[in-house]
């Protein structure tokens, strides 16, 4: 027979309830987040290093990326799985690095190929647990109806699903016609391109209106700054930099748009905001390119001018305010910290290559990166690994600019080669002293590590095919 409780259980049980309700909507502390924070991830195109106030722009001000920075974490060692669009991208959304899922490169319109349908991302894991997904920008992971985001996650899509300098394979002229897709259907060829930004963060204002009593996932995929550079008549000419500025200026309008969406519902503390970019600038494009500064070289590059990012993270009441990491970590770490989040489980059929970071997100004591090494490919090729303060460039050849271009037009580059270059980051961000001959051990592990990645990921430069590698998906002839 089931017994009614006596007074102290009673009692207890009364003392429960009301400590419950007196800790609701009090944020826990730093590595304790109490709830499933919805997730937006804003996605720059080839914005550089130093592009943006927090990092140090320079003849323009970014007040909202500014505020950004204040509110949350600036992470000024925070690398892209590659120095390229496509690449980047499929890093970002499966926590793989590309290679191992066959995307390299940028996709264009002639490719048949694209993500594969086996692949799980941020949006497919946080659709699973009941978020609403939207990207609203740039796709560039396949363009056929079977690769676009409406098949891999995402509720709504709204954007382009290449580069901006894309088109039509048989267009004939510099700048072709790009299509502007709503969900799975071409609404608009050659969309105003100066009024991508400014639709773009209408589209992203309207989800959180529409969803903000939901979990929800908001991948914002600039356009810009990729070239050609365009900008509305209300950022034009606003800028003492001139086009670029302007143009960053309008994406920093953007963020501040965003931001105020979240305030307008009281979301902010409960909203996981990532800011950053998908590569470095391109510096063959001179004045319309941006800047890594002090950093060396920039996009299609392995140097950490190509493939390092400005790095902002906010959540008020997790993620500490006005703080700095410099602990190296890299885009492929964001699927498995948001899985962690929101109660997800990382694919276990799999490799998944990116790894926790919550512990450096929430600022807790004596956290470090979770990774031994990272790898740095170019293409099918290991041109570089770190590991903690240590980068090794293995041989390879780049194009370095020697004559940056001006308004839009593109400048001049020359073949130029690095051999084995051991740099010390914390002394030397810019890789300019190669200290190889004065760190042999060092070089003899960043050496171990390289093999062990072409055991996994392949190298094309010593024939290794690599023996945990994915395809990407393809168009049925």
């Amino acid at each position: 027979m089931r017994q009614t409780p006596g007074a102290p259980a009673m009692f207890r049980a009364a003392l429960v309830l009301l400590l419950a309700a007196a800790t609701v909507g009090r944020a826990e502390p730093p590595g304790k987040p109490n709830a499933p924070p919805n997730v937006v991830i804003m996605y720059c195109d080839d914005l550089g290093y130093s592009d943006i106030g927090p990092f140090g722009a320079q003849g323009f001000e970014t007040p909202n990326l500014d505020r950004l920075a204040h509110e949350g974490r600036r992470f000024t060692s925070f690398y892209s799985a590659q120095a390229v669009c496509s690449a980047s991208r499929a890093a970002l959304l499966t926590g793989c690095y590309p290679n191992r899922i066959g995307i390299l490169g940028a996709l264009n319109p002639k490719d048949r190929h694209g993500i594969s349908d086996r692949e799980m991302t941020i949006g497919n894991l946080l659709k699973s647990r009941g978020y609403a997904t939207a990207i609203i920008g740039k796709w560039h992971l396949g363009h056929h109806p079977q690769f676009l985001p409406t098949r891999h996650g995402f509720d709504e899509y709204f954007g382009l699903p290449y580069s901006n300098d894309m088109g039509s394979p048989d267009a004939t002229h510099r700048f072709p016609n790009v299509p502007l897709i709503e969900g799975e259907k071409t609404i608009e060829n050659g969309p105003d391109q100066s009024q991508l930004t400014t639709r773009y963060t209408e589209r992203a204002v309207d989800f959180i209106d529409r969803k903000h009593d939901l979990p929800f996932f908001l991948y914002v995929a600039q356009t810009m700054p990729h070239v050609p550079l365009y900008v509305s008549d209300k950022f034009k000419g606003k800028s003492a930099q001139g086009m670029f500025g302007d143009v960053v200026m309008e994406i920093d309008w953007s963020v501040g748009q965003i931001l105020d969406a979240l305030n307008r519902y009281q979301l902010a503390d409960r909203t996981l905001v990532i800011f950053t970019s998908d590569n470095g600038p391109w510096l063959i494009y001179g004045n319309h390119g941006g800047s890594a500064r002090p950093l060396r070289e920039g996009k299609l590059t392995s140097f950490d001018g190509g493939v390092r990012e400005p790095c902002v993270m906010r959540w008020p009441g997790h993620i500490p305010a006005d703080t700095v990491c410099d602990e190296p970590v890299m885009t492929i770490d964001l699927l498995p910290t948001i899985a962690r989040l929101a109660g997800a489980d990382v694919p276990g059929d799999r490799v998944i290559d990116g790894r926790d970071i919550w512990p450096l997100m929430a600022g807790e004591a004596g956290a470090k990166s979770p990774h031994e090494v990272l790898y740095y490919y170019w293409g099918e090729g290991l041109q570089a690994v770190r590991a903690g303060r240590w980068k090794l460039h293995f041989p390879h050849a780049y194009s370095h600019v020697t004559e940056p271009g001006h308004d839009g037009k593109r400048g001049k580059e020359a073949p130029e080669r690095v051999e084995l270059a051991l740099y010390d980051l914390e002394t030397d961000r810019g890789e300019t002293t190669n200290v190889a001959a004065d760190h042999p051990d060092v070089v003899a592990q960043l050496q171990a590590y390289a093999e062990k990645a072409r055991e996994d990921l392949g190298d094309k430069a010593t024939n290794r095919k690599g023996a945990n590698l994915r395809p990407a998906g393809r168009v049925d002839p």
